[in-house]
Order: structure tokens, then sequence, then C-alpha cells
């Protein structure tokens, strides 16, 4: 380690030394012998920042917080959202649970605004994933295809069907088929029209074609969105979407042709009647067709849109609410993962001490506190994403479409949102599902209870990576978009703001750390605008390379799936980096200090877990590795000094949190005995005793034996 950095390490070390120090003699004479509530009353003295200011920042103001405290309210006091057997439900409770919450929602959904709705829907997804997902297939994905995809008029008459308020009318979303996913241009299902009757005929060619996953669709669908090929006189236009009936609304009697099924036990979120659909002949009319971009008249003449990837443009909302989710969902957890490390206590070097909170082990900190940090790059990184789709969605409405060159324009910044979106959708619904894992390892064996809340959530979580997109693929494509923005700006093109280290390639290309210090807002920014240029840059001239070689742009694509998949992974970790630090710049001087440790803490931990990329592109020194390894341990030490009070800036009540050992008030071990020994009372006999336990301890033996016959041989 230079001089600079060992000096600055000494000197943060000492100072922590003596924080700690003083602050564990405090905990120690209130504690006597360890006393949870009173250790967790300690850790909230160390607040170094106004703990509301930080809420109010996250939450995008005071105002906003207010609306957020006024829902969780109205939530928590509903009898219809108590959770305390949450996870001693069966599925069948489940999804009864999920419908009568459901209908308490609706009242909220119809009469708040929409931005206010996304607020409560994020809210209700901490209390049950399920419900936020059976919500989310009518109004994200049914209503959200009618609104993005039906013409004026078609829309006006959905919603004088109910579709706004789910009266007479619940949807599902029909895309993913048995032997089709993530390919939705190969999706089997066909409509073909029938130009005699006006009419479109929805059919399943065979069993792949199976519509699969659909959520809803078990028990409650009236209709549904339909991705199926659209085949007029003969030929095939490709995938558009099409309303189809399922059930009569008053008799729930299935539609003639339509076939349903419950596709049974999953991993998670049983909340969700997901089902089967199968379609024999089903007829529509032709206005059941979405026709906002693709059209065909009432002879058969089909207009294609000459910019279809509009049609697309809908599909991104999913991928940028999950990234706000992976936000949410990793508060919750780091926040009983560092409350119960604040609490519990394992080991001590002299008999007679009082044992060491597992928060001030240095491994420990290391586990949890750059989980906390990433936790804030991805909420920073979510409210710049959906910034970026809100400002996408209101150009694509205000924009004529026979504009073909204000369209192309359009056209641009979708690629550039799909291209992020879909990076970031991977990368942090991956991050999450990490979080959950290690913070409950961090936990113990406590952690692996299912009253600790991890386990339960974990299942209904890592859907996440596989739908809307399997990740891999969507990495495989923001890769794609990364190559093809490097193309366009080798063209002499000027790359958009997302991608703006590709037009300092020069420059970044000899970029180095040099004598500078190293945690540093400018440093950090730097030094991975440096890396994502050189990784973009090398799968580009990798690309060029092969295409030279005579390869098409598919296989050159294919042959630089590795290289792609890494661009899209370093592009998206710069992403996160550079808007935390973006977003600390408009932070108060009270709450500044304590973002700027994390954003260091997570900029470097993120360095350190790819080093060889920044040794590869010579911006840091082996040396200068080490020297943001030792530095990272030493902001773990000083973020750990304000984890709890920064995780009570998340304001998650212990209703949201619904974890036995992840109480606010530190009381962890007797709330977990009381809900323990409440969810499963004692009985004198198990269920199954007289079935099965009793035949086996009282059965006969097979062979009898004469005891003497055992007696050893008497000499």
């Amino acid at each position: 380690m230079d001089s600079k950095v060992s000096a600055r390490a000494a000197a943060l070390a000492g100072h922590l030394s003596m924080r700690n120090s003083s602050a564990e003699s405090k905990d120690t004479s209130i504690l006597g012998l360890g006393n949870p509530m009173a250790s967790m009353a300690v850790e909230r003295t160390k607040a170094s920042f106004p703990i509301r200011e930080l809420t109010y920042f996250l939450d995008g103001g005071k105002e906003m917080t207010a609306v957020k405290e006024r829902m969780m309210t109205e939530l928590e006091r509903d009898p219809v959202f108590q959770n305390v057997d949450f996870y001693d439900l069966t599925k069948e409770q489940l999804r009864e649970r999920t419908m009568s919450k459901i209908a308490r929602l609706i009242h909220y959904i119809t009469s708040e605004r929409e931005e206010i709705s996304h607020l409560r829907f994020s809210l209700v997804g901490l209390i049950d994933m399920g419900l936020l997902t059976r919500t989310g297939v009518h109004y994200a994905l049914f209503f959200g295809s009618l609104r993005g995809s039906a013409s004026p008029k078609q829309f006006s008459y959905w919603i004088s069907q109910g579709a706004a308020e789910m009266k007479g009318m619940v949807g599902c979303f029909c895309m993913t088929e048995l032997a089709h996913g993530s390919n939705v241009a190969g999706l089997e299902t066909t409509a073909t029209f029938d130009e005699r009757t006006d009419e479109f005929i929805i059919h399943t060619p065979h069993i792949g074609a199976t519509k699969w996953w659909i959520g809803g669709a078990a028990h409650t669908a009236t209709h549904t969105v339909c991705f199926a090929r659209l085949i007029v006189k003969g030929k095939d236009y490709g995938v558009k979407s099409f309303v189809v009936p399922l059930r009569d609304p008053k008799t729930y009697d299935l539609k003639p042709g339509v076939s349903i099924g419950d596709i049974g036990k999953k991993m998670g979120r049983d909340g969700i009647d997901n089902g089967w659909v199968q379609f024999s002949y089903v007829r529509i009319p032709r206005q059941f067709m979405l026709m906002k971009h693709s059209k065909v008249d009432r002879h058969g003449n089909v207009t294609q849109p000459p910019l279809e990837q509009l049609a697309y443009g809908a599909l991104v909302v999913g991928r940028v609410s999950m990234v706000a989710d992976s936000a949410q969902m990793s508060k919750r957890f780091v926040t009983i993962a560092l409350r119960y490390a604040a609490v519990r206590r394992q080991f001590t070097s002299k008999k007679g001490e009082v044992e060491t909170k597992i928060l001030d082990y240095a491994l420990h900190q290391r586990r949890l506190l750059p989980l906390l940090a990433q936790t804030f790059a991805m909420q920073f990184s979510s409210d710049e994403m959906s910034a970026m789709h809100r400002a996408l969605m209101r150009k694509i409405d205000s924009t004529d479409p026979s504009d073909l060159k204000a369209m192309a324009v359009v056209i641009e910044e979708l690629k550039e949102v799909f291209t992020t979106s879909a990076g970031l959708k991977a990368f942090t619904t991956w991050a999450c599902a990490e979080t959950i894992d290690q913070t409950r390892q961090a936990c113990g064996g406590h952690g692996y209870s299912a009253y600790s809340g991890f386990g339960q959530a974990y299942n209904d979580w890592v859907v996440q990576c596989t739908w809307e997109g399997d990740n891999n693929i969507l990495a495989l494509s923001a890769g794609r978009g990364l190559v093809q923005r490097y193309l366009d700006v080798q063209r002499g093109s000027k790359a958009p703001p997302q991608t703006e280290y590709l037009n300092k390639l020069a420059r970044l290309k000899f970029a180095q750390a040099g004598s500078r210090q190293i945690d540093s807002a400018a440093v950090l920014s730097e030094a991975w605008e440096a890396v994502a240029a050189a990784v973009v840059s090398k799968a580009g001239e990798s690309f060029i390379a092969l295409r030279k070689k005579g390869l098409s742009a598919d296989e050159a694509f294919e042959e630089t799936s590795q290289q792609r998949f890494l661009a899209a992974r370093i592009h998206t970790k710069c992403f996160l980096v550079l808007k935390f630090f973006d977003r600390i710049s408009s932070s108060g001087p009270e709450i500044k200090p304590v973002l700027t440790d994390l954003s260091y803490l997570y900029a470097m931990w993120s360095i350190e877990n790819d080093a060889g990329l920044f040794l590869q592109a010579e911006f840091f020194t082996s040396e200068q590795i080490d020297d943001i390894r030792e530095l990272c341990n030493l902001y773990c030490r000083k973020v750990r000094e304000q984890a709890v009070p920064i995780t009570d800036a998340f304001n998650l009540s212990d209703f949201f949190i619904n974890s036995a050992i992840g109480r606010y008030d530190g009381n962890v071990y007797e709330n977990y005995f009381t809900q323990v020994k409440r969810q499963n009372p004692s009985k004198p006999q198990a269920p199954y005793f007289e079935k099965v336990i009793k035949p086996f301890v009282h059965r006969v033996a097979e062979v009898e034996v004469d005891a003497e016959e055992l007696d050893e041989d008497e000499a």
C-alpha cells in the first residue's frame, strides 16, 4: 500500500477503533449479560445523521413519505392483510387469501392516481409477492397490453367492458408456451384470418404450443391477451396480440374450444393460480386483434408499421418495475440480517464478559455491509430507469407515427431504454436473489426457520430471474445492444448518456488512477467508465473481426456471446455506480457523508469482485487493488457504526418486515419463541400417531428369540 493510502487507512482505523471501544463499553454497562433490546437501543444512539432526512431522500420528499406512511397504516390495520400465519398457509389457503386481498385493493386502484397505485403495489409486494404478481398480471400485463397495443377505439371498448376495474373482466397474459419462453418470435399458437366470417381462428397446433405458466388462468381469468402468429391468406406475418375470451363472466363456464388446467405446485408464489391454456379453433371477431400498430382490414389487407419495435415498448415496463422490486426486497432482508447481527452475540475472549455482537466481527461486516450499499445503488438506478421510461412513453404517445424522422429518433431512445432495462433487470434480480440467500446464511440456523422470512421470500423471488425474459438471454440482448452502439460510434455517431463513456474511448484507453486518492467519486467513476469502455470495445472489435472472416451478423453475435454477457454485466455495474454518485450530488449536507461512505464501499467492493478487469485495463496497479481491499474493510467498519440507523431510514415496520428475528425493538428471541408456540401448539400425539407411529413402535418381532441362547457359554 502506498504511503498516502497507508496513512489514511491507519488514521481511519484508529478513529474507528476508538469509536467502537467507546460504544461497546457503553453497550456493556447497559447490558449486563447482553439484553437484545438494550443492544438494539445502543445501536440507535450511534446515528450520525438525521434518520428522517434520509427517509425523505429515499422516498423522494417529505410529502411522498407521508403518502407512503398513510398507505402502510391502511394495510397494517386492514384485517384482510393480516399475515401472522403467512408462513404456515397451504397453496389453497394462499390463493383464497390472494383473491380476498385483490378484492380489497380494487377500491384503491380505481380511485388513486397511477403513480400512487404503483407505490401501493410496491408495499403490497413486501407483504405478499404472489399478491403483487396476481394483480400485476391483470394491470401490468393484460391492461398494459390493451393500453400499449390497442387502438384508441379498441381501448375505449375494453374499458367499457370493465377492464380498468376488473368488473366482469379479469385478464391474464398468454405469451409463454410449453416449448417457447424467451423466444417470443418463435411462438407457435396461430391466429388465422377467415375472410368469409371476418374472424380470427385461434388454435394450438400441438402440445408444445400450449400456453404455460399463465398467471390467473387456472381459476379466475375471463379474458386473455394471447400472443399468436398472424396468418392471412396463407402468409405468416409474425407474432401479434389478440384478446380472447376464456370464460363466461357470469357462470365461469369455459368458452367453446378453450381448455384450461392448473399447472400445480410451484417453487413459490402459490397465491397465483398459474395454468395452461389450449385453443381448439376458437373464433374471435377481427376487431379483437390489438391494432394500434399492425392492422388487418375486412378484406384481409395487412398493414405493418414501418417501425415495428414500437409494439414492444409496452413490455419494458415489467423490467423497469423489477429493478425497483429488487431494491425494495433487498431493503427488507438486509434489515432483518443487520438487526439480528446487532443483537446476536457469539463468543468472548475472556470468561465472564458479554459475548461479542456478530456485527462486530470483520467477516460478518464484509458479508452484509456491501449488500446494504448495493441496495442503495439499486434504488437510485431504479429511480433513474423509471424516469427514463416515463419520458420515453410520453415521447412515443406525443410523436406522430407518420413523421418517420421523428419516430426514428424515438426508436433510438427505445433501443437505449430496452438495452439498459434488460441489463438492470437481469443483474439486479440476480443480486437480490443473492442478497436473500447470503443474508439468510448470515443469520445462521435461525435464518433457516420459515418464521425468519428468508425461505418463502427466496422461493417467491427467484422466478424474477427467469420471467419477463430469462436473465441470461436479457444479458445477451443488452450486450448485443452495446456492441451495436460501439459500431455506431465507430461510424461517427455520438453515444447517448447511458453509454457516454464510448464517446471518450481514446482518452479512457490510457486512463490510470496514478497517484490520485482512490476513494473519491472522480477516480472511482473514471475507473468504471474505463473498464466498461475496454470491455465493450473488445466485444465490438471481436464482432468486427468475425464479420471480416465472412461470418454473418447472427453468427458473429453468437460467437461473441461470452463477451457480450461480460459487456452487459460491466456496463450495468458502471451504471449502478455512476447513478449512485449522481444521486448523492443532490443530497443535503446532513446525509451526504453516510451516503458517500456507502457509495465508496459499493464502488470499491464491486471493483474488488472484478479486479482482473481493472488490472487488464491498467487503470489500477496490483498494489492499488490491495489498497482497495483494505479500504473496503475500513469502509465496512465505518458503515457498521451506522448500519441500524441506515436500515431504520428504510421506514419498514415489523408488519412489512414480517420476520421473527428482524424485530425493530431487538426482542428477537422472545418474539421467535412466541410465534413458534402460537403457530405450532403442543399436542399430546401427532395426527398420524395411530396410523404410523404406534404400529411402528409396537410391531411384533418377526422372529422370537430365546434369551438363554444369547448367553455366553459357561466354561
